[in-house]
């Protein structure tokens, strides 16, 4: 009986954001012997890479299957690639962001030149500015807008698992910590959020948030400091306090951050998930890692979903009712082995101010997410349950003092 070979699959899609990267992989795309793989790219997305030194090395890979996206590529290269089958994306002119991009934001891009500016000048500012009139200009401006947010969503999403899966943010389960954007700087909800980031990361916890001002931000800082003492950070939330919210002046904010982080320049890896949808809350300089969206449904659905370790729900008011039932919804029809625990951090707020919980306890009774929702006062009671859930996946818990 006449047998086939097996072939091999082709790969579905190997993600290339950097020069060493694609010399990487054209060195073992060129030394296949399989003819079916061999010199080809099929299956690669190039983001944001100069290729113009590398023209002779494309000449010999077939391009039929790749996409490249704002890439800089010889003209005569460029078009073989295009004849070859490959799909290159050109820059899109007058954009203030590059939607190929091909890392993470962090604080200091997002607000480069905000020691000698305004705000209003920095990036993260111009960029909310360009996002709030993209429609004004007419049918080919938004179909322009529409394209370049959404392949820059995709690259952020791209970057963001590729630094989960083996970067800076694969060592330590991520837990969130969802909580109101008005929590001002020097009250006693701040504070709480602050040392209970700080006792997440000093848990062994990689501590992510929804990447804005209020608990957020207190989040974030407790995670940045994570490795120091809390006297530590009881200077940094004093230092903060001076300027106590991002109204009226989100310039005087944000350099107060800035002073923090020039005090303590090296901080714990976390992150932060902010959008430009809700782009008058400004994004926090504390978290090292930035995955900023255009779309505040993808950022909502990426910040849950990127929480395997648990979230934990502070007191606040819509946007973080909505989280719970968000992240309610994927455990109640989710199979065992995805539930992640909810903690619930405030019972006169979760059962009387705002009754979520009585709720949510329904919705979980006799489904297997029941053993993994829970409701507490202290802070610390929530990092503890968290510590015993990932029991094996983090190091020993440090307290909150």
């Amino acid at each position: 009986m006449n047998s086939t070979p097996a072939l091999h699959p082709l790969p579905r899609v190997i993600e290339i954001a950097s020069l060493g990267d694609f010399d990487r992989h054209a060195a073992t795309a060129l030394a296949l012997t399989d003819k079916r793989l061999a010199a080809s790219m099929h299956g690669w997305h190039v983001q944001s890479v100069d290729l113009r030194a590398r023209s002779a090395v494309l000449e010999k890979l077939r391009s039929a299957g790749s996409v490249f996206m704002g890439c800089d590529i010889e003209g005569k290269t460029e078009r073989r690639l295009r004849g070859g089958g490959a799909l290159v994306f050109p820059e899109i002119p007058g954009l203030p962001f590059d939607p190929y991009r091909g890392e993470l934001y962090s604080g200091g891009e997002l607000y480069a030149g905000l020691d000698a500016g305004n705000y209003e000048s920095v990036p993260d500012a111009r960029i909310y500015a360009w996002a709030s009139h993209r429609y004004g200009a007419g049918a080919h401006d938004a179909l322009n807008a529409a394209l370049s947010t959404t392949l820059h969503d995709h690259a952020i999403g791209s970057r963001l698992d590729s630094q989960i899966r083996d970067g800076a943010l694969a060592h330590a389960p991520l837990v969130g910590v969802m909580g109101g954007h008005a929590q001002e700087r020097g009250t006693a909800g701040y504070e709480r959020a602050a040392r209970l980031g700080h006792a997440l990361s000093g848990a062994g916890f990689i501590v992510a948030t929804g990447g804005g001002p209020g608990a957020m931000e207190a989040a974030n800082l407790g995670a940045y400091l994570g490795s120091g003492s809390t006297e530590n950070l009881a200077e940094a939330l004093g230092m903060l306090a001076q300027e106590p919210g991002f109204a009226p002046s989100v310039t005087r904010w944000a350099r107060a951050a800035a002073r923090v982080r020039e005090r303590w320049p090296a901080g714990l890896a976390n992150l932060g998930i902010p959008t430009w949808f809700y782009g008058h809350e400004p994004p926090n300089m504390f978290a090292t890692h930035i995955a900023k969206y255009f779309a505040n449904a993808t950022r909502e659905a990426v910040l849950l979903k990127s929480c395997p370790g648990g979230i934990v729900f502070l007191p606040g008011a819509a946007g973080t009712v909505q989280e719970i039932f968000q992240d309610a919804c994927e455990n109640f029809y989710g199979a065992e082995g995805s539930i992640s625990p909810m903690v619930l951090v405030g019972i006169e707020h979760w059962t009387r101010t705002l009754p979520a919980y009585p709720l949510l306890a329904e919705l979980a009774r006799g489904r297997a997410m029941e053993e993994k929702v829970f409701l507490v006062d202290d802070a610390a009671e929530a990092v503890r349950i968290l510590v015993d859930l990932n029991d094996g996946s983090i190091s020993g818990v440090r307290g909150l003092a």
